[in-house]
């Protein structure tokens, strides 16, 4: 079959469900598999957050103007921002539950647009700050088996603005929240320690006058207990107890942003050897746009995105970046972490910049990158999706091993005709290739521990699977991935570990018990929920959620 023939036929299978609330799939010889969830979720996926019950918190802004989904009970929220409805009897936020592919509206009391979130050891949903009402708001989600439980907010529970803030999850469990437009500083929460802001003046330095382009910095908890700090094209190693910079990496080959609003995406690679004293970090970072990118496409002028990545071992004495050349340019992208240990890079745009209107020629096929083969080989391109997500769309990993997709949202409120980009309520999961059934023989099963079980720092610990097919015992791993907060192209708190396996064991009846040792610090793994994988041959098992304490 010719190529615009097949993408013809796509298309057409694309118009033909898109109003029915159905599961459709597309496949084709490439690799993986799109999935369309939900035509419509009344809102915008902005942000997006997998929670232990297998429920994700997704919302946009409170300032968008109606929502095409209503609150329930005659709910309604009153509103004196600017810009905003008075009186908005519509949802901003709802919560999607996997199993059964519905959806619930939540309600938000004030705007939540580009803010920044982490899950808590207790694994509730901390959000923080916004725009305008919601700048200095603290707001906590606890995730509950019933349909009542919603949004709960702390007014003034942050000591600054906050608005393109990045949070990360502490060893000791309280949450950092680093930058935000005009706040070069950061602050801790709760604030029962430290109430006040830290000044960075790293933050300062890496502001491109007229554009910013350090915006949503990239924030990644290093194994000594130090925090990598990225923004525009360059990185830091902050002791953040100290407020102190102990380690200045040096600046991205060719100098170009990677930051907000010439948008890339950044993941710290898959930690391994955890037994090692020496214990290795590297942080990825991939796409962005060349110097002056905003400014062009304000003035229609659309360059294109930088088609390289950036990769760096942070614990290096001596650290320096290794290029890398991705198959497709990329801006306003997502990395996300698959629990064998690759990495997707998926939604984003070809050419422009993050901001209204500022994004043109989606990318709409997936790539996957291999981090562990060679330079040249750790690149694949994935089956496209029909649906273009561009600036304000967002993605994560879901226990079953797909990525939720959804939003894409490029206007100042909703807006769904007469424009290139409609806004996008839909929501779609991508299948990687090991959720194919002709590795089902090769796809292990987790007997015990049961889901929801507690385990324990640096401790041998028992893992039952049942693996069916012919079971290579140098290839079965398991991994522990804590579950991200994303939103404007970076998965914020994004960790995967490979904990290996210390000895596999057969017992009969193609079961078979997997011995691992837990991570031994704090530094390595904040305490609070991960999932739980068992990888045999690259093909992950389901995943079951565990508290690690």
């Amino acid at each position: 079959m010719a190529i615009p023939t097949l993408i013809f036929l796509i298309l057409l299978l694309h118009l033909l469900f898109a109003s029915q609330p159905c599961h459709l799939i597309l496949t084709s010889a490439v690799d993986g598999r799109w999935q369309l969830l939900q035509t419509s979720i009344g809102i915008s996926a902005m942000h997006m957050q997998l929670l232990r019950n297998d429920r994700v918190v997704i919302f946009d802004r409170t300032d968008f103007g109606k929502s095409n989904l209503s609150l329930p009970n005659g709910k309604c929220r009153n509103d004196l921002s600017e810009g905003a409805l008075k009186v908005d009897c519509s949802a901003h936020s709802v919560e999607y539950d996997v199993s059964s592919n519905k959806f619930r509206a939540l309600m938000v009391q004030t705007n939540v647009w580009c803010s920044s979130g982490a899950i808590t050891p207790d694994g509730k949903l901390v959000q923080t700050g916004g725009f305008n009402d919601g700048e200095r708001r603290v707001r906590v989600f606890s995730p509950c088996s019933s349909r009542d439980c919603d949004w709960q907010e702390i007014p003034n529970g942050l000591a600054a603005r906050r608005w393109y803030a990045t949070n990360h999850i502490l060893p000791d469990g309280r949450l950092i929240i680093v930058g935000g437009r005009r706040q070069f500083n950061y602050e801790f929460s709760p604030k029962n320690i430290a109430a006040n802001t830290f000044n960075l003046p790293f933050l300062l330095e890496t502001n491109d006058k007229g554009e910013e382009n350090n915006l949503y910095p990239f924030v990644f908890l290093n194994v000594d207990g130090n925090l990598f700090i990225f923004a525009n094209n360059r990185a830091i190693l902050l002791d953040y107890v100290k407020n102190k910079v102990v380690k200045t990496y040096p600046t991205i080959p060719g100098g170009d942003p990677r930051s907000y609003p010439s948008t890339g995406s950044a993941v710290l690679l898959p930690l391994k050897n955890l037994k090692m004293a020496d214990l290795q970090a590297e942080v990825l970072v991939c796409g962005g746009a060349p110097k002056g990118s905003f400014a062009q496409a304000s003035r229609g002028n659309f360059i294109k995105a930088l088609k390289t990545c950036a990769r760096i071992t942070i614990t290096d004495p001596n650290p320096k970046w290794v290029m890398e050349t991705m198959p497709l340019a990329r801006v306003m992208g997502d990395m996300i972490l698959l629990p064998n240990g690759k990495v997707l890079l998926i939604n984003g745009a070809g050419s422009g910049s993050a901001g209204w209107e500022l994004g043109r020629n989606p990318v709409l096929s997936p790539v996957l990158y291999r981090p562990d083969r060679k330079i040249g080989s750790r690149f694949k391109t994935q089956i496209p999706t029909t649906i273009p997500r561009m600036y304000h769309s967002s993605a994560t990993l879901l226990r079953d091993g797909r990525v939720l997709v959804g939003g894409s949202n490029p206007h100042a409120f909703y807006n769904f005709t007469s424009v290139l980009f409609p806004t996008e309520l839909s929501l779609e999961a991508f299948s990687p290739t090991y959720l194919d059934s002709k590795f089902n023989d090769l796809r292990p099963k987790i007997i015990t521990p049961k889901s929801m079980s507690g385990i324990r720092y640096n401790k041998r610990t028992n893992i039952q699977v049942v693996i069916t097919g012919k079971v290579a015992e140098n290839l079965v791993s398991a991994t522990m991935l804590a579950p991200a907060f994303n939103t404007h192209s970076f998965s914020m708190n994004q960790r995967l570990l490979v904990l290996g396996n210390d000895k596999v064991t057969t017992s009969g009846n193609s079961a078979y018990n997997i011995e691992v040792t837990t991570p031994s610090t704090h530094n390595l793994a904040p305490p609070g929920f991960y999932l739980l994988f068992v990888v045999h041959q690259n093909i992950p098992s389901q995943g079951i959620w565990v508290k690690l304490r």
